[in-house]
């Protein structure tokens, strides 16, 4: 198809859709046009072969076949070139409905119902019935389907594959008229095609002719990534064999993707409706499947409550045997779920063998995946595992203000657990924050693309491989200053790794039984809870009860009272020797708890003061100075650590291997400041996060004090010439 037969479809298509304009504001315009494009297609694909496949229909009832083998004589008397039965048996087309204008919902309906089941499934999920009633009530219907039948959309014309770019065009047009949402299934383009570059770089098999791959994204919105893969291959290996897969629980996003696949007559059954984690009344459409590549832009930070149940379910039956045994995200954002989801699709890798191909994938996210989560949680946990795994391969850091929906900065990581090996045991990182250029109009959040030239030199970067690489770019928009700056950078797994370990002070307290500090029991809960009482029922008992109590209270405090003339107590021990001698004298028991609130209300931190201890004589820790250290795994360190996943792990071998690293560590960095600090060993974690954003960055000094008060000293000027204009 040339360029202007493309242009002048598009083109027709559009003037159709604003005649839609009133009944339906321009968002909605894809509810009613998406389907109706898919409709003529299938229209203009099935008229020549109508009658031949109407008189089999009839000879096949007459013979009461069977629906499945109809099924497929069906198929091939509509056309025995495709290889997914697509016919239809209702007497109708859009020429025939043209016939009929008072009947023309009624007769449109009947017409899609006498499709093949795979395309009626399709409408249903567009949920097409609802939109003829709405255009015949607005008496839009006739318009727009007289108006579809002057476009020929015939194969003789459009080709299939010439027909999905097309639709995919259509697609991404309505999607950006309806931007307000746009972006909860719609990737850009560019990210695609630089995803789909990523992804194939350095892939050789992928370009071999007759070679099998198949290729799979979870969240497959639309279809885009599929079909932009799909492109991508064949374009370079026109006799690859490419079997696309996904899932997608969104009903018209489902629809879309399916609708491309049957227009170039792929198979709709490779696209799962439901949700991909499970939230109970759908699963994983591809459970125990495994594939060749993965692609997937998941929702940022979206919460997975409905999820919640079947996820920690899993995690805590099957373990690492399911999807999520190296941990959970935190409940408001599920990215990494749906990567280790994808990552149990991995073939297993051999090298050499080609029973074990091994498997690699491209994912979008946002930025928290690379750091949130605190050392030993879930998050963290995940990370640990894909780079302890050398499962990591590298990650670019895309502009912001490249999606519909947000103007955050996103990531591509790239994961595959069948490295070359240049690039075993390292990970890197590209700053593609700079490869962008502003649009000449937004559209919602989005304001910057990637040019076709940036997706090659970001493609370039990531194949090169060279750790230091720089690129000249504009670092000041507004003033068109260049820079030349390092973008690539190459790291070892275990520089994204280090030790939590919890430093501990020992506390120290003062005491004295002044009123003020007596009158601060008030505030304990042991001590108010004497003047309590919970027969509830029984009024005098609890009157009793109470009283009781408060008597309790009042000897408790002049008990304390008999000490104010001890003056100010700094070892605890010494306070509670002659406490323990006063309750004696009084005939007063003082329980645990009365005990504790005690020591709360007369006791005041003082650094002064000798140290409390426990009854073996250790030190005991003051929890508000307490502190963490984040340590750097040291040069040489061997991965995997030797430390199980998940909360609440015995970390007895990895003190043991990192307890001479720790002690230096301390010694150089907290003793000299601290002397009396120490590491409480049993709290120490592994945790693991990728700070990109720190690598790249490139400290700016501020401007000199003498230029900005000069601007100042300007503007001040050009401010009071306003002022005199305003008062001439």
């Amino acid at each position: 198809m040339n360029i202007q037969t493309h242009e002048e479809l598009k083109g027709k298509i559009w003037e159709i859709a604003n005649r839609l304009r009133g009944p339906y504001r321009p968002p909605q315009y894809r509810l009613v046009m998406l389907p109706m494009v898919v409709l003529r297609r299938l229209d203009c694909v099935l008229e020549p072969t109508k009658d031949a496949v109407l008189k089999q229909h009839e000879k096949l009832l007459a013979k009461d076949t069977p629906e499945k083998a109809m099924h497929k004589l069906l198929g091939k008397a509509a056309d025995p070139k495709r290889k997914h039965p697509l016919y239809n048996t209702s007497p109708y087309t859009f020429k025939k409905l043209l016939g009929d204008s008072e009947n023309i919902a009624t007769n449109l309906d009947s017409y899609i119902r006498g499709f093949s089941p795979d395309a009626q499934r399709i409408f249903e999920r567009f949920k097409f019935s609802d939109q003829i009633e709405r255009l015949d009530a607005s008496n839009r219907l006739f318009t727009i389907v007289k108006a579809m039948a002057e476009i020929d959309l015939h194969p003789a014309r459009i080709d299939n594959l010439q027909m999905g770019y097309l639709f995919e065009h259509l697609v991404m047009r309505f999607n950006e008229q309806a931007n307000e949402e746009a972006g909860d299934h719609f990737t850009p383009r560019e990210v695609i095609r630089l995803m789909a570059n990523l992804i194939y770089t350095g892939e050789q098999d992928v370009y071999r002719p007759g070679i099998v791959r198949s290729i799979y994204d979870p969240t497959c919105g639309t279809g885009g990534m599929l079909s932009e893969s799909e492109k991508f291959i064949l374009g370079q290996n026109a006799s690859a064999h490419l079997h696309l897969f996904g899932q997608e629980y969104n009903d018209e996003s489902w629809a879309i993707c399916c609708a491309d696949m049957m227009v170039k007559d792929e198979d709709t059954g490779s696209i799962v409706l439901g949700d991909t984690l499970g939230d109970g009344k759908t699963k994983d459409g591809w459970e125990g499947k495994q594939f060749h590549y993965m692609l997937a832009n998941p929702p940022f930070g979206v919460e997975w409550k409905d999820q919640k149940d079947v996820v920690e379910n899993e995690h805590r039956k099957l373990g690492f045997a399911g999807r999520f045994g190296a941990g959970l995200p935190a409940i408001n954002d599920g990215s990494l779920l749906f990567l280790q989801h994808m990552m149990a699709k991995m073939h297993p890798y051999e090298e050499g063998n080609p029973d074990k191909p091994g498997s690699k994938i491209a994912v979008v996210f946002n930025g928290s995946p690379l750091f949130s989560g605190d050392a030993g949680s879930g998050p963290s946990n995940i990370r640990r595992w894909i780079i302890e795994n050398d499962w990591l391969d590298a990650i670019v850091a895309l502009p912001d203000q490249l999606f519909y929906n947000t103007g955050i900065y996103t990531y591509i990581w790239l994961v595959t657990n069948r490295k070359p090996p240049e690039r075993r045991g390292k990970v890197q990182l590209i700053d593609g924050t700079r490869f962008f250029r502003k649009m000449k109009k937004s559209l919602n959040n989005k304001r910057n693309e990637i040019s076709d030239e940036q997706i090659d030199e970001l493609t370039q970067l990531y194949g090169s491989y060279i750790d230091g690489e720089t690129t000249t770019a504009i670092t000041d928009l507004k003033t068109g200053e260049i820079e030349t700056r390092v973008v690539s950078r190459i790291f070892e797994n275990r520089e994204f790794g280090f030790l939590k370990v919890t430093v501990e002070r020992p506390l120290r307290m003062n005491f004295e039984a002044t009123p003020e500090r007596i009158a601060r029991l008030d505030a304990q809960s042991a001590f108010a809870g004497l003047a309590s009482s919970k027969k509830r029922k029984d009024d005098k008992a609890m009157r009793k009860e109470i009283a009781e109590g408060e008597a309790l209270q009042q000897a408790i405090r002049d008990l304390l009272s008999t000490l104010a003339g001890k003056g100010r107590y700094m070892d605890r021990e010494v306070f509670e020797a002659d406490l323990d001698q006063a309750a004696k004298q009084a005939h007063l028991k003082l329980a645990a708890p009365i005990r504790k609130a005690i020591f709360a209300a007369l006791g005041e931190r003082d650094p002064k003061a000798d140290i409390c201890r426990d009854s073996k004589g250790n030190p005991e820790p003051d929890s508000e100075l307490r502190d963490t250290e984040n340590i750097p795994l040291p040069e040489g360190t061997e991965l995997p650590l030797p430390m199980a996943f998940g909360p609440d792990k015995p970390n007895d071998d990895l003190v043991a291997a990192f307890r001479d690293t720790i002690d230096a560590y301390m010694a150089r960095e907290v003793l000299p400041h601290v002397p009396d600090a120490w590491v409480d060993y049993s709290k120490t974690k592994v945790g693991y996060e990728i700070p990109i954003n720190r690598h790249f960055y490139v400290y700016k000094p501020p401007r000199p004090l003498p230029e900005i008060e000069n601007d100042i000293r300007k503007l001040e000027g050009e401010i009071a010439d306003l002022l005199k204009g305003l008062l001439a």
